[in-house]
């Protein structure tokens, strides 16, 4: 305990960090704050505060601005869909691969597209917004255009804002700005989710299964940190080289190949798909009775053929995220042109096949223990526990939590060893996701 205050009493005693953190603070505020102000013309007391499925999880992410129809509803979440969509044309279409190899000015150019085209989806996704979450009731304007319109012009400002303290905390505070936002909004749901499930579900009777539940609960986030931080050292020989009177290389380096370099990606994209047997059952449910049974299993995420057609499809996702993320060939080459090569393996090809097959390897167990992870919210549930707590056992939640938080701890101890502080552990440093980067 004494050492625990001891690293507090140095963190604040830095004066960039104490500012970055108090800056971070208050940024968070802001946005917890917008999370409250209801859209004009509005009744807040007319909406429906219980959202399930892909908008339940929506609500979760932005930490209850979605059912509250606020300001802040759409949130981060159309950047995030931009991102993603650039991401995946710098794969396939050949003017983003060239602009990510213009370095900084490509970039620039990049961010400059995901920008205008996170405009456009809030615009689209304004319009579902507004239909599927706000009922007419709700709405006290006499006017419905210029109530969707003013709103539309609402909820988009309100994403650029939320980009923009994001784009603050990133240089004015400590971590990830975006990560962090996602991050603030989960955690807000936790307290009550909390309280709800001790105090309520289980009362003073209940006291032995509550500690159980938060035994379980430590046990799922240990095992969630030890996937996030897991990887697989290749070793690395650089030739030496003569330059001038000074010799060069020579030392031995590691490419650290994460277990889950996917990851969180995997799950979202399988938890969108999950939403479609379902959707599609609905609209021939009444002229056919396997339709109809299709329909309501699989909108139960408790019932075993959700859960398998859930794990497959994350299995499936994380092999495929992390093909096109990780490059073999690519690192091969690098390394090749930096004079670097692994022992006993040859240059070229032979180098990228080998990375391969390991990257092959390890990718096999950690999407099953993310499939796992995943699933674990429902078997939460069967075990008894709240649906408004079991979220936090695992899922995308779970993994976002953890990675955020790895990525700003490892933040905070840079700066404390670059004052020649103390690390925050003794056992070692803290790893997050920006020492897990490729040779």
């Amino acid at each position: 305990m004494k050492k625990f205050f001891e690293t507090i009493k140095n963190i604040f005693s830095i004066e960039e960090l104490r500012v970055r953190i108090l800056n971070t603070v208050g940024f968070l505020i802001i946005f917890r704050l917008g999370s409250f102000v209801v859209l004009p013309g509005v009744d807040p007391a007319q909406l429906t505060q219980d959202v399930s499925g892909i908008f339940g999880l929506l609500n979760t992410f932005l930490g209850g601005a979605f059912s509250r129809a606020s300001v802040f509803g759409l949130g981060i979440m159309p950047y995030i869909s931009a991102s993603i969509v650039l991401q995946l044309m710098t794969v396939a279409v050949p003017y983003f691969q060239k602009l990510q190899k213009e370095g900084d000015s490509g970039r620039k150019k990049i961010n400059q597209i995901t920008r205008v085209l996170t405009i456009g989806i809030c615009m689209a996704q304004s319009v579902g917004y507004l239909t599927a979450t706000i009922p007419t009731e709700a709405i006290v304007l006499d006017n419905p255009f210029l109530f969707r319109v003013s709103s539309m012009i609402i909820l988009t400002a309100g994403t650029i804002f939320t980009m923009w303290i994001g784009e603050k905390i990133t240089d004015k505070g400590i971590g990830n700005g975006i990560s962090m936002l996602i991050m603030i909004g989960i955690i807000s749901r936790l307290p009550a989710s909390l309280f709800y499930e001790i105090v309520e579900v289980k009362g003073m009777s209940g006291a032995l299964l509550s500690i159980l539940e938060l035994v379980a609960l430590f046990l799922v986030v240990m095992a969630t940190v030890a996937l996030v931080q897991a990887t697989r050292r290749i070793p690395v020989q650089y030739a030496k080289q003569v330059v001038g009177n000074k010799v060069y290389g020579g030392q031995r380096q590691y490419i650290p190949l994460k277990v889950n370099a996917s990851g969180v990606m995997p799950i979202i994209f399988a938890q969108s798909l999950m939403f479609l047997p379902a959707l599609l059952a609905g609209i021939w449910s009444e002229e056919s009775d396997i339709a109809q049974y299709i329909g309501t299993t699989f909108s139960d995420i408790q019932s075993w053929q959700y859960n398998l057609l859930f794990a497959i499809l994350i299995i499936l996702f994380t092999f495929f995220y992390t093909a096109i993320t990780i490059n073999p060939s690519q690192i091969a080459d690098d390394m090749k042109r930096n004079g670097g090569f692994v022992p006993g393996i040859k240059p070229g090809k032979q180098t990228a096949d080998f990375i391969d097959n390991v990257l092959t390897r390890i990718t096999l167990p950690g999407s099953v223990f993310l499939a796992v992870i995943a699933i674990l919210p429902a078997f939460a549930m069967m075990a008894g526990v709240s649906s408004t707590f079991a979220q936090f056992y695992g899922g995308t939640s779970l993994l976002i939590m953890v990675g955020v938080i790895l990525d700003t701890l490892q933040q905070i101890e840079s700066y404390l060893l670059m004052r020649h502080y103390e690390g925050m552990m003794k056992s070692g440093r803290v790893k997050g996701r920006t020492q897990n980067a490729i040779a």
